[in-house]
């Protein structure tokens, strides 16, 4: 599978640098290939969530243009936030 970075999604590692919380490539494409889950609630888009530490998840905006994952947006979120959706 092919993983495509939008403009906005390269840009947001500095953007979160900035809040001090990083987040690296490696982190997001982990997210996507190896999700802990899928959030399908807003298709076409998908979000895969993988915790990143105890209290932390990252959330992974992206879509499906054929065999490629465009990857939209990519955010931290508290897990207690998003912990019952599983």
């Amino acid at each position: 599978m092919l993983l495509r970075f939008t403009k906005h999604a390269q840009e947001k590692f500095a953007i979160l640098k900035k809040h001090s919380f990083l987040v690296t490539r490696r982190q997001v494409t982990n997210a996507v290939l190896k999700p802990d889950l899928i959030d399908h609630s807003r298709l076409p888009l998908h979000i895969a969530q993988k915790t990143i530490d105890d209290t932390h998840v990252l959330r992974v905006v992206y879509k499906r243009e054929g065999r490629i994952k465009v990857i939209i947006t990519f955010y931290p979120g508290r897990k207690s936030s998003y912990e019952k959706r599983k």
